[in-house]
């Protein structure tokens, strides 16, 4: 082979130790480490124990893995270590099965079913602020977890979703994300005790899932029963497991991610009294005191550019893919089966893209400025075939429910407590407490 057609490899990034690779330093740093990728190459070699990842770095890299074309990437490790969780739901299958699956399951959550699903957003956040007293201190983080799952129990299973099962969901949802990334990352031997935490917590969840499905009411308006009565085009409908796999994926996907959300919002507005300000203002101008609702939200665009803030500063750590055929990334020839990765907190953070990207300004996201902002470089609900298909629900239940709050509460933290990042896939904050202090009109 001449050097002109030699195949370009891409660095491997310093620190690299025997057998566990740079799984350590990966775990113990996470945003830091995944941060510093840039400043080695547009793509570069990570090793996780003996297996090589390769990281792209540029916005352009992350948009050509996410929306390249389905035929060259498919899902990666990450997946494959959470099937066990959801199965073959949305989030872990692809081509043409994926395809069957997105077109059966999208209706559930699109526009016609939003506008049905968002009263229970609507009636659940108006009973969440009625229930505080002035002065009470929340676990807000805890509060947000309980509000989201409920919404999404719901809108799932009317009225079969009680507080009993909420808790046993909410209780080992948490623990299912954070192992599964572990072991994700961790060689296998490392994994182990991981696995078996993982694995319980898996169990508990599947068999609540199985219990509510198995004695549903066959008269509901809800998600279920649109899962249940939906067909292909050959006039087929999912199978039992097929139905739990999706109802599994939508529980978690649908109160994680929300949850994490509205904990970090409520916390810059804290932080930021301007902003708080501003959103209280256009709420009490739109909503007044009464609870907010679906048709109300266009009406809100600073709030809504809050939380496209919230969820530039916020996302997710990494995403994985896997090659399904021979790619040429950043001029790196990658084969089939290559796993490649990046990390949406890195490119959301990076100043080329987003200026100070500390600050939480969410007048970077008016029209004007976000328009420059160059593609792959902000992915809250990642991209291409593989577009989180419920990200209107998540938009209308965080609006709602921030909209809602923040005309009847300013939400306080407590003195002399700092809020710290806890980085899984997802970045949760540590703890979150918060007083509820009654706004007067």
């Amino acid at each position: 082979m001449t050097a002109g057609t030699r195949k370009r490899e891409a660095p491997t990034v310093p620190g690299r130790l025997p057998l566990i690779g740079h799984t350590p330093a990966m775990l113990r740093q996470r945003l830091a480490f995944t941060a510093e990728l840039r400043s080695y190459g547009d793509v570069v070699r990570v090793w996780l124990g003996p297996l090589p990842v390769h990281f792209a770095t540029t916005p352009e890299l992350a948009h050509q893995v996410l929306s390249g074309p389905g035929e060259k990437f498919h899902k990666g490790l990450l997946v494959d270590k959470l099937r066990r969780a959801f199965g073959n739901g949305l989030v872990s299958t692809d081509g043409d099965f994926h395809r069957r699956q997105r077109r059966m399951v999208q209706p559930a959550l699109q526009r016609p079913a939003l506008e049905r699903h968002a009263a229970v957003m609507t009636e659940s956040a108006a009973r969440l602020v009625d229930s505080w007293r002035p002065g009470q201190v929340l676990e807000f983080d805890r509060v947000v977890q309980d509000f989201t799952i409920g919404v999404v129990g719901r809108t799932l299973f009317s009225t079969d979703f009680d507080e009993t099962v909420s808790a046993e969901i909410r209780r080992h949802t948490a623990t299912m994300i954070r192992l599964g990334v572990v072991r994700a990352l961790a060689p296998g031997w490392l994994a182990l005790p991981v696995n078996r935490r993982f694995d319980t917590a898996v169990a508990h969840v599947h068999r609540v899932v199985d219990d509510v499905v198995a004695n549903r009411r066959t008269d509901r308006d809800d998600l279920l029963s649109t899962l249940v009565e939906a067909r292909d085009e050959h006039g087929l409908p999912m199978n039992a497991r097929q139905v739990r796999d999706e109802v599994v994926t939508l529980l978690v996907a649908g109160s994680e991610t929300t949850a994490v959300a509205l904990s970090w919002l409520f916390h810059e507005l804290a932080a930021n009294p301007d902003v708080a300000d501003r959103v209280q203002a256009e709420v009490d101008e739109v909503v007044g005191r009464r609870p907010a609702t679906l048709a109300d939200v266009p009406d809100l665009p600073y709030t809504r550019r809050v939380i496209s803030e919230v969820l530039r500063k916020y996302p997710l750590w990494i995403m994985m893919r896997r090659t399904a055929t021979e790619v040429t990334l950043g001029g790196v020839d990658l084969p089939a089966g290559t796993d490649v990765a990046f990390s949406p907190h890195a490119l959301h953070h990076d100043p080329l893209s987003h200026p100070a990207p500390e600050r939480f300004e969410p007048d970077r996201w008016l029209p004007e400025r976000a328009a420059l902002v160059p593609r792959g470089a902000y992915v809250p609900f990642a991209g291409g075939l593989h577009h989180c298909p419920g990200h209107q629900y998540a938009q209308a239940e965080i609006a709602i429910a921030a909209a809602t709050v923040a005309a009847r509460w300013r939400l306080v933290p407590v003195p002399d407590h700092r809020v710290r990042p806890k980085v899984v896939g997802l970045i949760y904050p540590d703890r979150l407490p918060m007083t509820a202090v009654p706004r007067s009109h």
